[in-house]
């Protein structure tokens, strides 16, 4: 049998993860990009690490002619968000699978697009959501369906992202909500899912604050953090900035983005503190699931620290999980990183986490206590091993149900009115 051909489409930072393992386990036949510069560099990365010859490469309108030159049987979709949806509904069409990066679609119709697609051609579409793959992950998993604290009343769900990586969103185009439909869909759309798959059930009704708070041309100026600066890399203004990313500190950031920007005018270092900023820093939601469990989720993006924790209260007692990635953001400082991070979001070392089950009249009982593995606590290795293998379990309905929380929590933060998460998913023309 013929190994399948994969195609990559979108060659930002994110895509490295996939053109590494591609070489390695499977059959890597094209690049498509917007940006002739950064399927470049990965072409050269892949050649000097590999040996290979460099992939052919295509540009972004050429997307579809691609897949049939090149004769791709899946496609994995590293673009921005916004347009993972047209990229995905055109490769189904073409016949062939999809892995995608989170969210699948920003917005209901994007969304709805994909699973038209799919019901029309039958194809496969997979989402990357490597936090179901990270193994702590699945042992909090499996104690929930062996009740380990029997019926689930409530989850208490908190993730902090720190000055550094948290700032990292406001330097970009997830800024625009537009295109990264917000943290709640972006960033939030891997705890959703995480908190759907572990409770094995569905959201029925979602509340929602959200606001900028700390991020932002006036908060910068309340705060009295704010340089006047458009972009760090290479301005007098961004010297001593904590906040500031100068991408000359990291060759391959370099590479990537500050010696592509000729092409397509993206900045990858933009000031946190600046205009154009229409996401939110500080989310808060609240939902009710099917049989009862409900949950209270809080995502801040300003944290010193970064982590997480998630609690489970039940019938029978509680179990927690208490997540360190970083004791406190660093600034960036000249040197080589990992191009997937900026520099010093996180300590090499890894994850640290704590779990623990208590039962009622007993004493707690550590479950585990100790280093994680690294990349998402080991689960982009997890996950990579099975989407490559053809065995991903996150579909296109599990992308659905992560996303309608979200798309929910949006709509609830504009209208100050909780959301029927069923009529929301039947009024946007997804399945029930």
């Amino acid at each position: 049998m013929a190994p399948r051909r994969y195609a990559i489409a979108g060659l930002g930072s994110r895509a490295e993860l996939f053109v590494r393992a591609l070489a390695e386990h499977a059959e890597l036949a094209a690049f498509c990009d917007r940006n002739r510069t950064r399927m470049a560099v990965h072409n050269d990365w892949l050649t000097g690490a590999t040996g290979r010859a460099p992939v052919p490469c295509y540009p972004a309108e050429d997307f579809t002619a691609m897949l049939g030159k090149e004769r791709i049987d899946v496609v994995v979709v590293c673009t921005p968000d916004h347009t993972h949806a047209g990229l995905i509904a055109d490769a189904l069409g073409a016949g062939c699978d999809v892995i995608t990066e989170k969210p699948m679609a920003v917005d209901g119709a994007g969304c709805r697009r994909i699973l038209e697609a799919q019901r029309r051609t039958g194809g496969r579409v997979t989402v990357g959501f490597n936090y179901r793959y990270n193994p702590l992950h699945r042992q909090v998993r499996d104690l929930l369906a062996d009740r380990a604290v029997g019926d689930v009343g409530s989850v208490h769900f908190e993730w902090l992202l720190d000055t550094q990586h948290g700032a990292d969103y406001f330097r970009r185009w997830h800024r625009d909500k537009a295109a990264s439909g917000g943290l709640l869909v972006h960033k939030a759309s891997h705890h959703f899912d995480l908190v759907n798959w572990w409770l094995g059930s569905r959201p029925e009704t979602v509340f929602a604050m959200g606001r900028l708070f700390f991020y932002g041309e006036d908060n910068g100026a309340r705060h009295g953090l704010r340089r006047e600066y458009e972009r760090a890399t290479g301005e007098s203004a961004a010297h001593g900035d904590p906040f500031a990313l100068d991408l000359g500190f990291s060759p391959r950031l370099s590479a990537l983005y500050r010696d592509a920007e000729q092409e397509d005018h993206y900045l990858r270092d933009l000031n946190v503190f600046g205009p154009g900023i229409t996401i939110e820093d500080d989310m808060t939601v609240l939902a009710r699931y099917e049989g009862g469990p409900q949950l209270s989720y809080h995502l801040v993006a300003y944290s010193p620290w970064e982590g997480y924790r998630v609690a489970f209260t039940g019938s029978e007692g509680r179990l927690e999980l208490a997540v360190r990635t970083n004791d406190h953001a660093r600034p960036a400082t000249p040197g080589e990183v990992p191009v997937s991070l900026p520099p010093g979001t996180a300590d090499e070392a890894g994850d640290r986490a704590r779990l623990t089950l208590q039962r009622h009249w007993a004493p707690p009982e550590t479950i585990f206590d100790g280093p994680l593995g690294a990349g998402h606590g080991g689960g982009d290795e997890r996950m990579l091993a099975e989407l490559l293998g053809g065995k991903g379990e996150a579909d296109h309905l599990a992308g659905m149900w992560s996303l309608a929380v979200g798309l929910a929590a949006n709509r609830s933060i504009v209208t100050g009115e909780a959301i029927d998460v069923r009529a929301l998913v039947t009024e946007l023309g997804m399945p029930s």
